[in-house]
């Protein structure tokens, strides 16, 4: 029995630390098959055109509405989406930017999901989602 337990266990958490999965936003991966370019920085550029366009409607909302969890959803399919970079890609110095600009706009999220019912905070928060998301599409960009 407890071996039985300890490799659930060690499944699960096999799973969770896994980047590229989508246990827990399983609509991740609907977003990632909508975005999917020829390559992985084109899914990426995909990705961070969708969920800008996706930010901008969560505006002026309140709380975890539709558009905000597809933002949700569109942002682990972003994070997910990192590890179809070639390896070659990975050992430019414009993946090291672009690895900084996934950090900002994770930390950016938290915030944002902090701040998901108070208005100004919440816009301010996706307006600097927006200009982060630019900046990653400009950085990802150079990779092609």
């Amino acid at each position: 029995m407890q071996r039985t337990i300890g490799m659930l266990a060690l499944a699960l958490t096999l799973t969770s630390l896994s980047g590229c999965s989508y246990l827990f936003y399983p609509r991740a991966g609907d977003y990632a098959a909508q975005a999917k370019g020829a390559n992985g920085v084109e899914t990426l550029i995909n990705l961070t055109t969708m969920m800008e366009a996706t930010a901008a409607k969560a505006k002026g909302g309140k709380g975890k509405d539709n558009a905000l969890d597809d933002y949700h959803n569109q942002l682990h399919a972003l994070l997910d989406s990192y590890c179809d970079v070639t390896k070659e890609q990975a050992k430019t110095p414009a993946y090291d930017l672009a690895v900084t600009h996934k950090k900002e706009l994770t930390a950016i999220f938290w915030r944002l999901w902090k701040f998901k019912d108070d208005q100004p905070q919440r816009d301010q928060h996706l307006d600097l989602s927006i200009a982060e998301l630019k900046e990653l599409r400009d950085t990802l960009q150079t990779l092609k």
